[in-house]
């Protein structure tokens, strides 16, 4: 840190200004120390990838190092090693490969939660619609919140229990706005890297045009997983393929075309 300009003390130009409020109580401070992170990086050497502005990679011979930054969170690996623990997700190893697991975060969330010695049971969701209750059925609304809150940040690497912590929220089968919920899986490989259990934001007028903005939302993932391959040099070259349970929107995806009927369709 230096004195910044107008009050600069000459007698001791070695003094910083004391801070009355905390780093990220400044409006610009997070953008200022990616900023100096940024041109720091490009200066040893690192890219910085256009698909997703956090993510830096470096490429020397067959050695490849990836950098990605989440605020003041650094987490680096390279071809020749493997990741830690960052942000709450492990990346564990095992005879199969490398899964993500967030076991201390659940166990310090159960412990938040006073669930800790609580019995463990399959994931509890019924196959129906969610009903608005007419009273309050739980007292801590914040803490209810707050718990509801933690659990979406799990659903990161437990892609079983998306559906459910979204019920949770309200987001999924709600019969107050008859809005539908799309649902996709992006698999690399036979790994899955991505998925979206969400509300969508309009009214769909059938199971075609809902399943028909669920092919959107999957069609800009992996149109996104795929740059971001193609700038890193892992992609294949092969087109991606898209799967839907629905017939009628697959031929929709291959005319565009709405029409009268379309609110028909099944």
């Amino acid at each position: 840190m230096k004195q910044p300009p107008g009050y600069e003390d000459p007698s001791t130009p070695g003094h910083v200004c004391h801070l009355q409020r905390s780093l990220y109580g400044l409006k610009q401070a997070p953008r200022a120390w990616f900023k100096r992170l940024h041109d720091f990086l490009l200066t040893a050497g690192f890219k910085s990838s256009k698909t997703d502005v956090s993510l830096f990679y470096y490429t020397s011979g067959i050695a490849r190092v990836y950098l990605l930054v989440y605020v003041d969170d650094i987490i680096m690996m390279g071809n020749d090693g493997s990741p830690g623990f960052f942000l709450g997700i492990e990346a564990v190893s095992s005879t199969s490969g490398m899964f993500l697991s967030q076991r201390r975060y659940m166990t310090d969330l159960l412990g938040r939660s006073g669930m800790a010695d609580c019995k463990h049971l399959t994931t509890p969701a019924a196959v129906t619609k969610a009903t608005v209750p007419s009273a309050q059925l739980y007292d801590n609304s914040t803490q209810y919140r707050r718990i509801v809150g933690a659990l979406q940040y799990l659903t990161f690497t437990r892609p079983d229990l998306s559906y459910a912590v979204n019920r949770l929220c309200d987001w999924a089968g709600c019969p107050v706005d008859r809005k539908s919920t799309s649902g996709f899986a992006v698999y690399l490989g036979d790994n899955l890297i991505s998925w979206l259990s969400k509300k969508q934001r309009t009214v769909a007028r059938s199971s075609t045009e809902a399943e028909y903005k669920a092919l959107a939302d999957v069609s800009a993932e992996v149109t996104w997983v795929v740059s971001l391959l193609r700038e890193l040099g892992l992609h294949s070259g092969k087109p991606a393929t898209l799967w839907c349970d629905n017939l009628r929107a697959t031929y929709l995806c291959a005319n565009p075309v709405f029409h009268a009927r379309t609110k028909h369709w099944r």
